[in-house]
């Protein structure tokens, strides 16, 4: 892992209260790729996010000297500030790492591997590949108090920083865990109640009663769900118009999730 020299020490005065800020003068951070070990979380929301649920990966915090003064840095500053995590002054790497300019705040953090609750209700997703999909499916399954999710490979990489960016910083909230296959979780976790999301399901899904702990599956962007996965359990589809072929990955996954809250009642 390449991180960056630290030299010299400052105090800033930011709406009244003093932080200590460390002078970074030789950043040498890259901008992401998939080997490293490392991610990062663009803005301060996400970057708080990390700091609450999942601050033992935080490798540290970086600022731009001249930001913003909005409501979310200065939380951000503050929260820095009751965790005792130095924030380091770092234009020149900030400007080399962001995928946006107005980028004035980055938590970089380790990257990590978690196993998913065994009695809880599971998303899966076979083989996603669209990031913003993915990141965008995080943040409502969030919104919908389910918090484990299963990726079958081939799949897009969750460390991404546009799918971090995508999940608004819901990502430090979910288990994850992916697998080579579906029946390799089954294998795991199979002993559930299984609802595949097909377009040719045998049920709408409005008229099923979701039973827990349940696997919601949701198949690939472009090709769904192969016709077997209707075996694993009670097939289900979405009813749409004529006007168009199926929803979309992200969509179709929310009107699971709020079906099976409503069936819950």
């Amino acid at each position: 892992m390449e991180l960056s020299e630290v030299q010299g020490e400052r105090r800033q005065d930011i709406k009244g209260c003093h932080r200590k800020e460390i002078m970074m003068l030789d950043p040498r951070l890259k901008k992401y790729q998939k080997k490293f070990e490392y991610s990062y979380a663009f803005g301060p929301y996400p970057t708080m996010d990390l700091l609450n649920y999942q601050k033992d990966h935080l490798i540290k915090v970086l600022a731009k000297s001249k930001r913003d003064d909005s409501e979310g840095v200065n939380e951000a500053f503050d929260l820095c500030e009751d965790l005792n995590i130095p924030i380091e002054i770092a234009d020149r790497a900030i400007d080399k790492i962001a995928t946006k300019e107005n980028t004035y705040f980055v938590g970089v953090f380790e990257k990590y591997q978690s196993e998913l609750e065994p009695d809880a209700n599971h998303l899966v997703l076979v083989e996603p590949r669209n990031m913003g999909n993915l990141g965008t499916i995080i943040r409502t399954m969030v919104g919908f108090d389910v918090v484990n999710l299963a990726i079958i490979r081939p799949a897009t990489d969750i460390f991404d920083p546009m799918v971090i960016s995508s999940t608004m910083g819901a990502f430090f909230q979910i288990n994850f865990e992916y697998f080579e296959n579906i029946h390799e979780y089954i294998a795991k976790y199979g002993k559930r109640n299984i609802y595949p999301f097909m377009l040719d399901g045998a049920k709408d899904v409005r008229e099923v009663k979701f039973e827990e702990p349940f696997s919601m599956i949701q198949g690939n962007e472009s090709r769904g769900l192969p016709k077997e996965f209707g075996e694993l359990g009670q097939s289900i589809y979405i009813p749409n118009s004529d006007k168009i072929d199926s929803f979309n990955l992200s969509v179709a996954t929310a009107i699971g999730l709020w079906e099976a809250r409503r069936s819950d009642g």
